[in-house]
């Protein structure tokens, strides 16, 4: 799967698989934790980038994080009154605390009984089966990744976005709603997670990413290709006094 997607979309960073390891479920092995084996608490997006710039496996759960968004969207912290008010979004995303609260009501997130360890590493070294594919590329890799999502099914994508916490958006939304979606990496993804301003996110299902696949492969054979391909085949134009020399030589001046 790995080879496929190298070789239809040749994203800079490593194609992800993502799984959250509930309850007595064993982390794989040789997954670096942020905390145990770092000494630093981190952010999810932050993990991300780690996974696909430097090739780890990352598994973070709630002694692992800092970011307080994450906490709250990935069940480990209570979403007491003072976040669901808005307090952390109004001045900077918002004007006020009441538009922050529906901001707040836009991110997904999991119950606290729905919590786990959060675990990313690039597919071609997963050694668990994920339950999401998470890619990184350009605007026109994203979209070879659009068009091979719906190969089979036709019609069109839509995705949901609030400018931040994207990595509820990857992990949590993509789950809940069972279907693939690009994501518009926000101001954390930017900051600690050190997305590039080319960059964005494509995430699907598990499930589905053999679907993907065929459709990558039916697109190629169909034109639709990354790098994408220059139309070479015209004759350009020139300036005035080039199409002057022209004349005068089509005309049949020598000297």
């Amino acid at each position: 799967m790995a080879r496929v997607l190298d070789r239809h979309l040749r994203t800079d960073t490593f194609p992800l698989g993502i799984r959250v390891f509930r309850g007595d479920e064993p982390l794989p092995e040789r997954v670096r934790r942020p905390w145990r084996d770092m000494g630093i608490k981190i952010a999810i997006c932050q993990g991300i980038g780690m996974a696909r710039r430097y090739g780890w496996a990352v598994a973070m759960g709630p002694e692992d994080l800092s970011c307080p968004i994450a906490q709250v969207a990935f069940g480990f912290k209570p979403a007491i009154p003072y976040y669901t008010e808005g307090n952390l979004a109004a001045g900077m995303y918002v004007e006020t605390c009441g538009a922050g609260a529906l901001t707040e009501q836009e991110v997904p997130k999991f119950a606290p009984e729905e919590a786990g360890t959060v675990v990313v590493a690039p597919l071609a070294r997963c050694t668990f089966e994920p339950e999401t594919l998470l890619i990184y590329g350009n605007s026109a890799q994203v979209m070879r990744a659009v068009t091979g999502a719906l190969w089979k099914t036709g019609g069109a994508l839509t995705s949901t976005t609030t400018g931040r916490a994207d990595c509820a958006d990857i992990v949590i939304r993509t789950a809940r709603e069972g279907r693939p979606q690009f994501i518009l990496p926000c101001l954390g993804d930017r900051i600690f997670g050190q997305t590039q301003d080319h960059e964005m996110a494509f995430t699907i299902p598990w499930s589905q990413v053999p679907d993907l696949l065929e459709g990558l492969e039916g697109t190629h054979r169909g034109g639709v290709r990354y790098p994408i391909p220059a139309f070479l085949r015209y004759t350009p134009a020139f300036p005035a006094t080039y199409q002057e020399l022209q004349r005068r030589w089509d005309e049949g001046e020598t000297t």
